[in-house]
């Protein structure tokens, strides 16, 4: 049910005032802790336009064909509600993961941000193929983000970053954000488990 939510742009909190339920069922209906009464599964199947069967399935998973279908927007939604995602990166045959948090999208694309300075610019730069992924604690579900990226240059994008990330606008002034470099997330595949 989270996917579906999050599907329509919804926060648990929206989703619970249009049902007139506490965020907190919501929260467990997701967690397949608690079950919608009857009434509430019928507006459910409405406002997702699926089956009550589908809401009630426990280990219902999103087919590849659906996963790939999911826009930039939508899967750079959920890594924004999970808080946080990981970058594999490989460099000379030797795997690399790290933390990340920085993630934006356009209408096209996915986009992430880094410092010159550190490691991860230098492995991109060797090795442009990449993995994210993230998960949701709420909904126990992955996503994973297949590609390669590429420098983006766009100033329009750099200003739309330092505004959704006001600590980049903090850490980069002064003459510091000829060290920023934002990169374009080519996906290749999308898959959601």
């Amino acid at each position: 049910m989270a996917l579906l939510r999050r599907q329509r742009g919804m926060t648990q909190e929206e989703l619970s005032e249009v049902l007139n339920v506490s965020r907190q069922s919501v929260s467990r209906w997701e967690m397949d802790v608690a079950f919608p009464e009857t009434d509430k599964l019928i507006r459910l199947s409405k406002l997702f336009d699926c089956s009550i069967d589908f809401l009630l399935k426990n280990d219902y998973q999103v087919d590849q064909k659906k996963s790939t279908e999911l826009s930039v927007k939508d899967c750079c939604r959920f890594i924004h509600e999970c808080g946080y995602f990981f970058l594999a990166t490989s460099v000379d045959d030797q795997p690399r993961l790290r933390p990340f948090g920085m993630i934006h999208a356009n209408d096209q694309s996915l986009f992430i941000a880094t410092d010159k300075r550190k490691s991860v610019y230098t492995d991109l730069q060797k090795n442009p193929r990449v993995e994210l992924a993230s998960i949701s604690s709420d909904i126990r579900r992955w996503i994973r983000i297949y590609g390669r990226v590429e420098v983006e240059s766009s100033l329009q994008i750099r200003e739309e970053m330092m505004d959704v990330y006001s600590n980049l606008r903090q850490a980069y002034r002064n003459g510091d954000e000829m060290y920023l470099v934002i990169f374009r997330l080519l996906i290749d595949d999308i898959s959601i488990a």
